[in-house]
């Protein structure tokens, strides 16, 4: 456990030096008194009660970090897709064609998690997510691929949603899927 750590800390490094301005990475937790606003602020994030947040509340990059980086995340979408495996497994893909799911590109199929942890989870820049992404180094998402295959292997047919632009970074995103094993997906569909 302590090797595969030490090889996240690695690999979020070198994929904060590639994030074009990245800064300097802060780790240290939020001060006792900040981590049940942190909590209150990630489950508003979560419900999308929060509206308009450009950027994690300053106090609680530490908190979103340990969240992200040390396992509960990783937790969490490893339930989420167990659950959805398990409602897939009750339901029969017509012969028809017409049964199908939709996946998104960007934390739900890809992971940005090195660069917003590069950018220490600040505001959204669009040119330097546009550098990030082109260089198509985005890790899967723990659980999403597999979840992808058992899909299509029950013959349901998944199209692939994204907001990032088609004309600079379809093949770029395409190549990315594939490493991250989403090969065989209906359709890409991007902006």
């Amino acid at each position: 456990m302590a090797a595969l750590a030490v090889m996240l800390l690695i690999a979020a490094s070198l994929a904060a030096a590639a994030v074009e301005g990245g800064a300097a990475w802060s780790f240290w937790p939020p001060a006792a008194g900040d981590e049940p606003y942190c909590l209150s602020w990630r489950v508003m994030v979560e419900a999308n009660n929060a509206k308009n947040w450009p950027t994690v509340p300053p106090p609680c990059v530490g908190y979103v970090w340990r969240y992200m980086a040390w396992g509960q995340y990783a937790h969490d979408v490893a339930a989420v897709a167990d659950q959805i495996a398990a409602y897939a497994a009750q339901l029969a893909a017509g012969d028809d064609g017409l049964d199908a799911w939709v996946f998104d590109v960007d934390d739900t199929c890809l992971s940005n998690l090195f660069y917003y942890q590069a950018k220490q989870f600040g505001v959204y820049d669009p040119v330097a997510f546009k550098k990030w992404a082109s260089k198509a180094i985005c890790p899967g998402v723990p659980g999403m691929a597999q979840l992808f295959q058992t899909l299509k292997g029950r013959g349901f047919r998944v199209f692939i949603l994204s907001g990032r632009d088609q004309q600079t970074l379809a093949s770029s995103t395409a190549a990315n899927l594939a490493a991250a094993g989403f090969a065989g997906y209906d359709r890409l569909i991007m902006r």
